[in-house]
């Protein structure tokens, strides 16, 4: 996913339609130096975490 995309949707109070490994999540916040999004599932806040930006696509 592209860097600023990725930080539009954190930053909306729509909630997009985003995927990690076959997974629908919620970006929680954008590191621009490291290229990473820290996500959580959308069916379970508790499991927090960091992965690269490009693992994420957007239906």
């Amino acid at each position: 996913m592209d860097k600023q995309r990725a930080k539009e949707i954190a930053s909306s109070a729509v909630m997009a339609n985003v995927m990690y490994q076959g997974t629908q999540v919620y970006i929680q916040h954008v590191d621009e130096q490291t290229e990473t999004a820290r996500i959580y599932p959308v069916n379970n806040p508790q499991q927090e975490q960091n992965v690269p930006l490009q693992g994420l696509t957007e239906q």
